[in-house]
């Protein structure tokens, strides 16, 4: 999922907000609709941002012991990125 989707419909929004005056077509108001797409935009972009910044991170620990006693640890550490959306 891009950034393109969300931003267009902000273009679009504002464009409809800030170029009409009081225009109406049928019980629907221009610049109300104009203001409508451009939150409906801005919350698409600020979850498109979280869902491309999330990562999920595994963290395995491993403890060994040795003939003597001794015992050692070791920590991996793997970062993936989350499966991507269905296709709808």
């Amino acid at each position: 999922m891009g950034f393109g989707g969300p931003i267009g419909l902000i273009v679009v929004g504002l464009i409809l907000a800030l170029a009409f005056n009081q225009q109406q077509v049928g019980p629907l108001e221009v610049t109300t609709l104009g203001w409508i797409l451009v939150l409906a935009g801005v919350l698409w972009l600020v979850l498109t941002v979280i869902q491309q910044n999330t990562k999920r991170r595994h963290t395995t620990t491993a403890t060994t012991t040795d003939a003597q006693g001794r015992q050692a640890s070791t920590q991996r550490t793997t970062e993936s990125d989350p499966p991507p959306p269905p296709a709808v």
